[in-house]
């Protein structure tokens, strides 16, 4: 059956290599791709829906709720339990992930991503983990893309593409907006614009979204009104608003990073499980706006007007009635979610930042024009206003992506008459990031490890190529002990002018240069006099076959060499790599790379 199969997924491959040419089938796969991610998309937003509904319904609003202890535990187990045992894979971080497969992976997601994040992130997030549906669902499209590219053959840029293309629709489908998907793609995963690939990010997009709005309806995602106009006057504190929720991000990206660092350390995941989740229950417990993907919160701030709608976020914890603590709730707030979203990852459950991004940056708008209002020192600001800008400003600042920041938000809740004041704190949040952390929080795993591909033509080139593919093994070995006699007979049979030197053991000693000894090595006499040991020179460096080729590119330029040996972690001799070899490789690669 499997080989009948294969037969006739072979002819239709034959089929459509004559019949339909390859730029138009991508585009078929791209529409294809849209409508399989809207579907995943519905899938896990219904099922975090249905079991947050049937555990939380019954909830007393006017005490503390003694279930926020339990609930988040027996997720994360549960999630937990169903990735080691079933899925037998790693599924955490997938935006890291997603670009990992791109610069190291050649664009091939393992098929299991296509269904396993979806139920391990509905489990975590129904029972109440602190993270995102956003990045399980962005991997599983991507899945959907790498995997649907690779049943009928294309080649890695295409699957480089079609990962995009997943990425995109899963963000249209899963926010109702496919200008943000298009931008996702673009700015976070970084793959390049050009008229080859925009097409079919947008047709997969475009796709998405249209299914959701079949399904969903063409209300925003977030309701939002806009009841003050934006005035000019209001730019000074737009702007003081973006360095805060930039500095915000840089919170959320340095205290995850810590916590992340600690959860990393434990090898049990029974551990790992005991402290994600005590940490995660109790913050839930204290401060229930923390339960789930925090969107009922978001909806409050947008929509309310008054202190009596505000004051609202206090109900089912143990301020309830404090009206007066409203701003030291919401404040302590921004200062755990990091750890609820960090505890839900690290003690076994599954989950992204984009949600606690959003959810971090209404609180930070709120909590900011409030206390300006509270103050009496400003012009009013509109507090609805400012929560708005505040979403756009912390995930410009986690995500380093302000045109991503400003087009999402907008899209979201509708809030297109904002566009210039989401612009301006966007911004200035992403340039008071960059000062001190470069990358994201999803790029910055793979660029310390020199895996990350940019839209740096140069360096993405580099991330590509492998030591390993350019390492040249067809030089003459010869051993220290040789005679000058022996050498000489096997430079007669070698093709390189270049000889290395290696002991027993496989060490590498030093390498014989043909130029270095021409002068005798016709001398017959001297055959039994000098041995290779005394004849032979040092190389100037070393590389590690596990180098990545930034860093031999480096060696290369600090050692003006044009052969350079390559060794294994034991120091045992390998093979030799040459600036030709590179070149050439790196020629080919870009031409490939660079084509529309």
């Amino acid at each position: 059956m499997k080989t009948e199969k294969n037969n006739l997924l072979q002819q239709f491959i034959s089929w459509r290599e004559t019949h339909i040419n390859e730029k138009h089938f991508i585009l078929v796969l791209s529409f294809i791709v849209g409508i399989c991610t809207a579907c995943a998309a519905l899938i896990l937003k219904f099922l975090i829906h249905q079991i947050q509904l049937f555990l939380t319904n019954n909830f007393n609003a006017t005490e503390a709720n003694y279930l926020y202890l339990v609930y988040p535990v027996v997720g994360i187990l549960f999630a937990g339990l169903f990735v080691r045992n079933i899925v037998k894979d790693d599924i955490s971080h997938g935006v890291t992930k997603i670009l990992y497969s791109i610069s190291r992976r050649q664009g091939r997601i393992k098929r299991h991503n296509i269904w396993s994040s979806t139920i391990a992130s509905a489990i975590t997030i129904g029972f109440g983990g602190s993270v995102g549906a956003e990045a399980p669902i962005v991997l599983t499209g991507s899945a959907i893309g790498s995997n649907l590219g690779s049943v009928f053959k294309m080649e890695h840029k295409t699957l480089m593409l079609l990962i995009g293309c997943g990425a995109a629709g899963a963000i249209s489908g899963i926010f109702k907006a496919p200008i943000a998907g298009v931008v996702f793609t673009l700015e976070v995963l970084m793959i390049d614009l050009t008229m080859a690939s925009l097409l079919p990010l947008l047709i997969s997009s475009v796709t998405a979204a249209t299914f959701s709005y079949i399904f969903l309806g063409t209300e925003a995602m977030f309701k939002f009104s806009q009841d003050q106009p934006f005035e000019m006057e209001r730019i000074p504190y737009v702007i003081l608003l973006g360095i805060f929720c930039g500095l915000v991000s840089l919170y959320f990206t340095r205290a995850s990073n810590a916590v992340e660092t600690v959860f990393g350390k434990l090898n049990n995941p029974y551990k790992k499980l005991a402290l994600g989740g005590v940490m995660l229950s109790i913050l839930i417990f204290i401060f229930p706006p923390l339960y789930g993907e925090g969107y009922e919160t978001i909806n409050l701030l947008l929509k309310g007007t008054a202190s009596g709608e505000w004051e609202t976020v206090l109900n089912n914890s143990l301020f309830y009635g404090s009206n007066s603590m409203l701003l030291v709730y919401l404040f302590l707030i921004i200062l755990f979610k990091v750890f609820a979203s960090s505890a839900t990852n690290g003690g076994g459950g599954c989950g992204g930042i984009f949600a606690p991004s959003l959810f971090l940056g209404c609180i930070a708008g709120f909590v900011f024009s409030h206390f300006a209002n509270e103050l009496g020192i400003t012009i009013n600001l509109p507090e609805k206003n400012f929560a708005l800008m505040g979403m756009a400003g912390v995930m410009s600042g986690v995500m380093h992506a302000p045109l991503l920041g400003i087009f999402l938000i907008a899209e979201l809740t509708g809030g297109y008459d904002l566009f210039l004041p989401l612009m301006i704190c966007s911004v200035c949040s992403y340039l008071t990031i960059i000062v001190f952390e470069p990358h994201s929080l999803y790029s910055m795993r793979l660029a310390k490890k020199g895996q990350l591909l940019t839209h740096h033509k140069d360096k993405s080139v580099l991330t590509l190529m492998k030591t390993e593919n350019v390492v040249e093994k067809d030089f003459v070995q010869v051993s220290p002990e040789m005679d000058l006699g022996q050498l000489v007979k096997e430079i007669s049979q070698a093709k390189r002018n270049l000889f290395p030197v290696v002991d027993k053991n496989g060490i590498l000693k030093g390498v014989v240069i043909l130029d270095d000894i021409r002068n005798i090595m016709f001398r017959q006499e001297l055959y039994h006099r000098f041995t290779v040991n005394k004849l032979m020179s040092s190389v100037p460096a070393k590389l590690f076959i596990t180098d990545s080729m930034e860093q031999v590119m480096l060696t290369f330029d600090k050692t003006n060499a044009w052969n350079l040996p390559v060794i294994d972690e034991e120091g045992k001799y390998i093979g030799f790599v040459s600036k030709s070899k590179i070149f050439n490789s790196y020629r080919e690669l870009l031409v490939h790379f660079s084509e529309d």
